[in-house]
């Protein structure tokens, strides 16, 4: 077969449904999300089972050595509520502890003091205590079956997989045997069998969270950690706690858009859509480069904001109320130039990264938006010995600065770049979406909403259209262009001071990847899912 494409030449219809609908990234995990849906189990039920199946079929993007995010609508009440299950900093990992090792200005990237607790078992547990209507056991199903049994791996993920770079970085990590079969990465089409992720799912399924926080499995991964120089310890991954809240919430056009509050990022995309909200988007075509202007200075002036005030919640030093003020967004629309581009320095996130991101509805009208990720491409690629768990590298955001609300500190949550998104309208569910890839996320947000209330197309094409990301270069931000915007669009976005960098082919896996299933007040869903990788919709 020919090598895999990255041109999206093809057409893909939206998909719909009426009693239950799963967007996914890989088709397995859409098809072990519907069934449960199949089964009787309800919007959380379904979730867990296709995050489970992505920890199996992308285990560069997701796992259980990682943090997840949820926010749930229950169709009885109207109420979303907001799941975080993210983990902390080991207890004994401080910044005096790092610079005694001579690390002082940040944390590197693939560190094992990197290594924060892994949220995202309790967080499956306790959602499905919450709201799901299924235990461990059933949903994990079909996840252990794939990681026993095997499954071919896909297109997009197994080009990853198979780069050099990508191998070079697992044969030189620790105890990632599993995921080189025959000393190197797996080819598309090949069948790979995870035997011992496998061993640790079905020791969940059978012992719940505790298998995981108190067992073999933790005793592994500390064991593991620890060797390497880490301090993560048994304590710390028996303290491990999720926590519900309430979404933060902000008006955009008709709709209001409903994301998780932090210490995750989805306040940047909020704050993004509130500022671009005073502007009348609907004028001017999606490709005109004044509007690509004024929606990307939006961002960038809710990018300083968010890596200024986002943080562990106990220790941020602005409410969040004050920040999604009217008022305040008012005032820092009229930052905006609306012919010049600010300083390539102001405003600049990191470079993104890769996740997973998935959404259920059920026949009821539940919906579950769902986030799943080890952040970097797997992790920390340290993989607990034994266990088949890539351990995540959460930890590489904290600042290591005592005075800033997102430094370092023992048990301490760092600024978050994963954020499930949702919307309603007069009340009722309008949307769950979201968009994957590190800080590409809050932009996906920006450009996903603005394509379906500004122009009023569909959740497939509104995926389907080309993005632009704002991220960090050689000299502050650059704009990285999507192929399928004209050159005529490019050539006035540099006139106006962006710095732009043509990207296509494989390097699209910069503008994320997301999922929308829409509802309409008859009941139907409309379903779409990103051409930019594996995955597809699934409904009944």
């Amino acid at each position: 077969m020919k090598p895999m494409s990255f041109d999206f030449n093809s057409r893909r219809s939206m998909v719909l449904g009426r009693r239950g609908m799963v967007a996914a990234s890989n088709p397995l995990a859409s098809q072990a999300g519907l069934h449960i849906l199949r089964q009787g189990g309800n919007a959380a039920d379904a979730a867990i089972a296709s995050a489970a199946v992505m920890n199996v079929t992308a285990p560069a993007s997701t796992g259980i050595g990682g943090d997840c995010f949820a926010l749930y609508y229950d169709a009885a009440t109207g109420q979303i509520s907001a799941l975080n299950g993210s983990g902390r900093a080991p207890s004994a990992l401080s910044i005096e502890h790092l610079a005694a090792q001579g690390i002082t200005d940040a944390i590197p990237e693939r560190s094992v003091h990197a290594v924060t607790v892994p949220g995202a078992v309790r967080g499956w547990e306790d959602l499905l205590a919450r709201h799901g209507s299924m235990g461990l056991a059933d949903v994990l199903a079909d996840a252990i079956h794939y990681a026993e049994d095997g499954y071919a791996v896909s297109p997009v993920f197994g080009a990853a997989w198979g780069a050099p770079n990508t191998a070079r970085f697992l044969a030189e990590s620790p105890n990632t045997e599993d995921y080189l079969p025959d000393g190197a990465p797996p080819r598309v089409g090949e069948v790979v069998r995870l035997r011992g992720l496998a061993r640790t799912l079905r020791a969940i399924a059978e012992g719940g969270a505790a298998a995981f926080y108190e067992g073999e499995t933790a005793r592994a991964i500390v064991e593991t950690v620890q060797a390497l120089g880490g301090v993560m310890s048994l304590d710390d991954l028996r303290a491990h706690t999720s926590t519900w809240g309430s979404a933060i919430s902000a008006t955009y056009g008709d709709v209001t858009v409903h994301e998780h509050p932090p210490n995750g990022q989805g306040l940047a995309a909020l704050m993004a859509m509130q500022i671009l909200d005073g502007f009348d988007m609907r004028e001017r075509a999606w490709d005109d480069a004044e509007r690509v202007h004024l929606m990307v200075e939006a961002m960038r002036l809710a990018f300083a904001d968010a890596r200024r005030y986002i943080a562990d919640p106990a220790t941020m030093d602005v409410r969040v109320e004050a920040l999604l003020d009217r008022a305040y967004a008012d005032s820092r629309r009229q930052l905006i130039d609306p012919q010049r581009a600010a300083h390539p320095s102001f405003g600049v996130p990191p470079n993104s990264s890769d996740t997973i991101y998935l959404c259920v509805v059920d026949g009821a009208g539940n919906a579950c938006s769902f986030i799943n990720s080890l952040y970097m491409g797997f992790g920390s690629g340290i993989v607990a010995r034994g266990t088949g768990v890539f351990l995540q590298n959460r930890g590489a955001n904290f600042e290591l600065a005592a005075d800033h609300p997102n430094g370092l500190a023992p048990n301490k949550r760092p600024y978050h770049t994963i954020i499930p998104g949702m919307a309603t309208r007069d009340g009722e569910l309008w949307a769950a979406f979201g968009v994957m890839g590190g800080f590409m996320q809050p932009q996906g947000h920006l450009q996903v909403i603005s394509a379906m209330v500004d122009d009023e197309i569909n959740p497939q094409e509104a995926l389907d259209r080309p993005r632009w990301c704002l991220s960090a270069g050689t000299a502050g931000s650059t704009l990285a262009i999507e192929d399928g915007f004209s050159f005529r669009t490019m050539a006035r976005l540099a006139e106006m001071g962006h710095q732009i960098a043509p990207v296509s082919g494989r390097g699209r896996a910069l503008f994320g990847s997301g999922q929308i299933i829409r509802r309409d007040s008859a009941g139907v869903l409309y379903g779409g899912s990103d051409p930019r990788k594996d995955g597809l919709v699934a409904a009944f």
